[in-house]
């Protein structure tokens, strides 16, 4: 094959040194895969499964047999957006269902390790009864006492402040300037202020200590400076840290560099080079687009994805959807599509983000690149050995903790296993892609109550499991 050569550029070395060694939100070497646990709407909506409380609460077990990190959308009760527009931040009865099932949903996660993702909505707050009031928010338990955010704590600039319909139009009891992009859902919070800093600070906390959120998704960051965000991190302590920055590979790094990269970033670059990619069935663009941050050598701040809640089946966003507007999932052309583009971010570094509709669909084949990746420990710093692609065929050679995956994509792909590798998942025409282990590499002993396992391995029903001595095991020695 032709290959497209992996350089690693000085001016990328003297980044890297302006980056401090240790980053708040950013896990290192992290082999965790994330779901986003919900799409817009998906507490009333059926087609791609409730997403409510209590029907996540039924697919726990699923859930933490996968995934390392889930997503949950905005838990706080809101005045509309799926809670996107949060009214009152201690009150965690919503849309989704009510605070006693998200604490024991949450629960049963953490108890089998899963880390829960909480959407925090920092840029804008929906009100109480008018344009310019707001609910008073009880963080007695971290703060001691209560917050109660004024008319004084909205940006001078916002729409509230002009609008002749607005309780406070014209009035000169406001904030300062607005540090980013401006949001006309809502009213606008006032970062520069440092009683809504330290209110931010007394929420983050809350939600940690009080509801059990272990890591962040920030919403709209583009609303506010990337140095509020370092300094809400640096507060709260999160595990991860997630900043949906929706904006150009160039933006994202500088936002990065605006948060001390105390947070990931959501690759939306890396999606759009995807969906070209695939609508075109071009396999040369997978090679190391230049507009995703791994393209820029950032690839440890990119958490991947295909598809959000924000993208996907919205009458106002159809531009945005991977494979086209309100398209039929089950299409065989677009099947393929989904599991191609899943198998590249699963297979690739930085933390992949399934998205629900596509686990939904197609649970059993995402399982099975999971496996893949947890076997050969594919972690978001993974060395990418080589690219290359030939008569459309594309082909990635990835380095993980336990060892090295060939992955070959595409309808002309070649099947047969390389020298010392193994075929470990065969995508199949349904597919089109097929994955090699490299042999000895991955789960050759499988620890679990004092046992030791070795024998050949293999993936079923998206699970790995070992067979030795007429006895099958799973990944943690226990017999199945």
């Amino acid at each position: 094959m032709k290959k497209s050569v992996l350089t690693i550029l000085s001016f990328l070395l003297v980044c890297a040194g302006g980056m401090r060694a240790e980053n708040i939100g950013v896990p290192a070497e992290s082999e965790d895969v994330m779901l986003q646990a919900f799409y817009w709407d998906s507490y009333t909506l059926t087609k791609y499964g409730n997403t409510k409380w209590e029907n996540l609460l039924k697919d726990t077990t699923a859930i933490n047999a996968n995934f390392d990190l889930v997503w949950f959308p905005p838990s706080a009760s809101s005045t509309g957006g799926v809670g996107y527009i949060p009214a009152k931040m201690d009150n965690q009865n919503s849309d989704w269902g009510t605070k006693s099932t998200l604490q024991s949903l949450i629960g049963a996660l953490r108890k089998a390790k899963t880390k829960v993702i909480g959407d925090i909505v920092i840029n804008h707050r929906g009100n109480k009864s008018n344009w310019c009031d707001f609910y008073e928010d009880d963080f007695t338990f971290v703060y001691g006492g209560s917050f109660q955010l004024q008319q004084e704590h909205i940006c001078k600039n916002d729409e509230g402040f002009t609008d002749k319909s607005s309780t406070c139009y014209n009035s000169s009891n406001r904030g300062a300037a607005d540090t980013g992009t401006n949001f006309e859902g809502a009213r606008d919070l006032d970062h520069r202020n440092e009683y809504v800093q330290n209110w931010v600070k007394a929420y983050l906390k809350w939600m940690k200590s009080v509801m059990k959120y272990e890591g962040f998704r920030y919403d709209m960051t583009l609303g506010y400076s990337g140095g509020y965000l370092s300094m809400y991190n640096e507060s709260a302590q999160p595990y991860i840290s997630v900043s949906e920055y929706w904006e150009s590979v160039d933006k994202q790094i500088n936002h990065l560099k605006a948060t001390n990269y105390n947070t990931m970033i959501f690759d939306f670059p890396l999606k759009y080079s995807l969906g070209n990619a695939f609508k075109s069935a071009n396999y040369r663009l997978l090679i190391n687009p230049s507009g995703s941050l791994r393209g820029r050598g950032y690839g440890k701040y990119a958490v991947t994805f295909i598809d959000n809640h924000d993208t996907f089946e919205r009458s106002d966003a159809q531009s945005q959807e991977f494979i086209g507007y309100n398209v039929d999932l089950n299409n065989a052309a677009n099947k393929s599509k989904i599991l191609q583009a899943n198998a590249y971010i699963l297979m690739l570094p930085g933390i992949p983000c399934v998205f629900w509709p596509h686990w939904k669909k197609y649970r059993a084949e995402i399982n099975a690149l999971i496996a893949v990746r947890k076997l050969a420990g594919i972690h978001s710093e993974s060395e990418v050995l080589s690219e290359e692609s030939e008569n459309n065929v594309y082909e990635v050679k990835v380095q993980g903790h336990r060892g090295v995956i060939i992955m070959r994509m595409g309808p002309n792909r070649e099947k047969s296993a390389p020298e010392g590798y193994y075929t470990i998942l065969e995508g199949g025409d349904a597919a089109e892609y097929t994955i090699f282990a490299q042999n000895g590499a991955g789960v050759e002993e499988v620890t679990g109550d004092g046992l030791r396992v070795t024998g050949e391995k293999f993936i079923e029903d998206g699970r790995l499991y070992i067979r030795r001595g007429g006895k099958v095991y799973d990944a943690t020695g226990r017999v199945r």
